[in-house]
């Protein structure tokens, strides 16, 4: 490291090799010297530039950011090198004092600069350090640079030098050094709280008079109070004064200062350790703004605090909408933060879902800001079922479970039911039938494509109106499972128990008359035949998981391996949707991914084309919503059976056994399987909100 050569005091010169003349060294460094004084407070180490760049430094300053200046000062005439005092407030620490370097390079008389080093040197202790800054490559070339650097910490009365020196060495440097003074010490003063009057009075002794006032305190300075308390008050010695405040913080503080220009100031922060400044007047002094977002899935809320606070947030779920309520915690919820803005993902965003903010001893909740909700749900009775109505604004998946209330706790209980809107698909209803086993049952409603969903609790109002129709559904069920246990006996087959062959259940869904048709005939088939009966309605977490498409062909791959039979119930819709299947086939239009029945006619398309005739494919429909012309012709060769009165056939040919015996197919039995069929499916479908209907949100 070259000096400058002897007898150049504090700065120096050296002759460039290839430039021809002198350039002033510690002449224009000792006219550049700026005094000392208190200077601006610097929150983190940072270098300036007017070009691109970036820094390096040795572990005494870390690593510096280097940016260009958003309201560049005046420039220095190069070369140039500026001392000058500031103050360094790092988050976290003390403020202490520190070396502010300004300097002007003449890199195109110096020619192939590409960098430059400034040396540390703090006398008396001998801390040392240094710092280069480069010029990025594809930065535009300049007449001069102008570098600033804040800041070098030192210690009061210590006296620091400082080299600066070109990358790569062109024989070109410049010294310098500074004093670093000490601050004088700031005004005396006392303060007394006086809560009962919300204020704090501050007594001057006396001397010469202070000017007073409250504050919060940030990070780096001390912010005047909103308006109506902000109040600056020259207080003369030997008097008091009284200042009111709005809340009670930790970082409100007393300030004072001599009523000269650039004054000295004192201040004295009392609440910081105090629990009081912790309580409900610390949240109160929040603002909250809310950005969630239910088409995102995602809670966002920022903070705007009168103190620099960094809360962590967790969700947690009201049981109800008032404020009162009690929130519950939701387990492995921390929101991510990013300056005071909180952010949590996966979230199905509900004004009774909320952060909850805790902060040292004491905690806030707060709630979504918008009433409204993506999604709703009601429901009703239908005979022996539940009937949910969807609706949803989003592309969602939901989950539905009976529970029956013990202890004020209502726990799911299998099997969970689901149904998806996909991707794409416009706004509407979704609906969900749920077999009532015992009387009184509730069911939890929740959305399960995300990972943060509250459980909304359903409870339909069974009132005594209800009973007759309910015993009537009751008695008919039970004779009827008793008639079909007595004709089990003659279709068992030979190989296995009840339930052993699996039955797959596909179906168009056209309106809820047929939703229900097919919902009742699947739960006749597995309570009353105990058959293994798979319904997407009744699927919960494989199909939302998996997806339709691989969810339906594991399906088809499990009944072909156990030798089941793939129940295909066909209506008009079906007849539609299958010529517009046609369509899209010949036109080469791929599928729908969510789309299961045409998923399930391009299966049994190759099926019928491979084998000539679809195995283990049953067709059947209901009288009431289909007739025989409705049946496409390349389904025709399937087995068909008219609902209900060739009831007694489908469940044999599903049992793998011959036809039933005379006895089980007609008369009373065909009767009673009719009139379960029309209750299981029709009882309260007319009115849009029967007498037994719930609701909620």
């Amino acid at each position: 490291m070259r000096r400058g050569r002897p007898g150049a005091g504090r700065g120096g010169e050296r002759r460039r090799p290839a430039m021809g003349r002198p350039v002033l060294l510690a002449a224009a460094a000792l006219l550049l010297l700026l005094p000392s004084g208190t200077g601006p407070a610097v929150t983190r180490l940072r270098v300036s530039a007017n070009f691109e760049c970036r820094a390096t430094a040795d572990r005494t300053l870390s690593r510096p950011r280097c940016r260009r200046p958003s309201r560049p000062g005046l420039p220095l005439e190069p070369p140039a090198l500026s001392l000058s005092r500031a103050r360094l407030c790092l988050p976290a620490q003390p403020c202490q004092p520190c070396l502010r370097v300004r300097l002007a390079l003449p890199t195109s008389e110096l020619g192939g600069v590409r960098g430059l080093q400034l040396t540390f040197l703090e006398l008396g202790s001998n801390r040392a350090g240094w710092l280069q800054v480069w010029r990025r490559p594809r930065a535009l070339g300049r007449s001069a640079w102008q570098v600033q650097f804040d800041c070098f910490p030192a210690e009061s009365g210590r006296q620091v030098l400082v080299s600066l020196h070109t990358i790569p060495d062109r024989g070109f440097s410049l010294n310098c050094s500074h004093l670093v003074s000490a601050e004088p010490p700031g005004p005396v003063f006392t303060h007394a709280w006086i809560p009962e009057m919300r204020a704090i009075e501050v007594w001057v002794p006396a001397g010469p008079a202070l000017m007073v006032r409250l504050c919060h305190q940030l990070a780096l300075e001390c912010e005047e109070l909103p308006r109506p308390f902000h109040q600056q008050v020259l207080v003369p010695g030997g008097h008091h004064i009284s200042l009111p405040y709005e809340f009670l913080v930790p970082c409100l503080c007393i300030e004072a200062s001599y009523s000269h220009h650039d004054s000295p100031r004192s201040k004295h922060c009392p609440f910081r350790d105090r629990p009081d400044a912790y309580g409900p007047e610390l949240w109160s002094s929040v603002r909250f703004h809310d950005f969630s977002t239910s088409s995102k899935d995602q809670m966002v809320m920022e903070l705007s605090a009168s103190c620099p606070l960094h809360p962590q947030a967790t969700l947690c779920w009201r049981e109800a909408a008032d404020e009162a309520a009690p929130c519950h915690d939701i387990p492995n919820s921390t929101a991510s933060e990013d300056e005071q803005m909180y952010i949590l993902d996966k979230v199905d965003v509900h004004p009774q879902l909320c952060f909850r903010f805790s902060y040292k001893n004491s905690s806030h909740v707060e709630c979504p800001h918008q009433p409204e909700t993506a999604w709703n749900v009601s429901v009703s009775v239908w005979g022996l079922q539940l009937h949910l109505h969807l609706t949803s604004r989003i592309p969602a998946a939901f989950s539905a479970a009976l529970c029956q209330r013990q202890g004020g706790q209502c726990e799911p209980e299998a099997p969970l039911y689901t149904v998806t809107q996909p991707e794409g698909s416009a706004p509407g209803e979704l609906a969900l039938l749920l077999p009532v086993q015992i009387l009184g049952s509730c069911v939890l409603v929740w959305r399960s494509d995300v990972q943060f969903a509250r459980k909304q609790l359903l409870c339909p109002d069974v009132s005594r109106r209800h009973f007759g129709l309910l015993g009537l559904v009751l008695a008919l069920g039970l004779v009827a499972t008793v008639l079909l246990l007595n004709c089990r006996g003659a279709w068992r087959p030979d190989d296995g128990g009840p339930g052993g062959r699996p039955v797959l259940l596909l179906y168009s869904p056209d309106s809820e008359e047929h939703l229900g048709l097919v919902c009742a005939l699947a739960e006749r088939l597995r309570a009353g035949l105990g058959c293994d009966v798979r319904l997407d309605l009744w699927e919960a977490g494989g199909l939302g998981r998996a997806g339709a498409l691989p969810w339906l062909y594991a399906q088809r791959g499990r009944v072909g391996r156990q030798r089941g039979t793939v129940l295909l119930l066909w209506s008009r819709g079906s007849a539609r949707l299958f010529h517009r299947w046609q369509v899209g086939m010949a036109d080469g239009t791929p599928g729908d991914a969510h789309d299961i029945f045409g998923a399930a006619m391009a299966c049994l398309h190759g099926e019928l084309g491979a084998a000539g005739r679809g195995g283990g494919w049953v067709l059947a429909y209901f009288s009431r919503l289909c007739s025989p012309r409705d049946v496409p012709r390349p389904l025709r060769p399937l087995p068909t059976y008219r609902l209900p009165r060739q009831l007694p056939g489908l469940l044999g040919a599903l049992r793998g056994s011959p036809p039933a015996p005379r006895r089980c197919r007609r008369g009373r039995v065909g009767g009673l399987l009719h009139r379960l069929l029309e209750m299981g499916a029709g009882k309260g479908s007319s009115p849009p909100r029967p007498p037994g209907a719930a609701s909620g949100t």
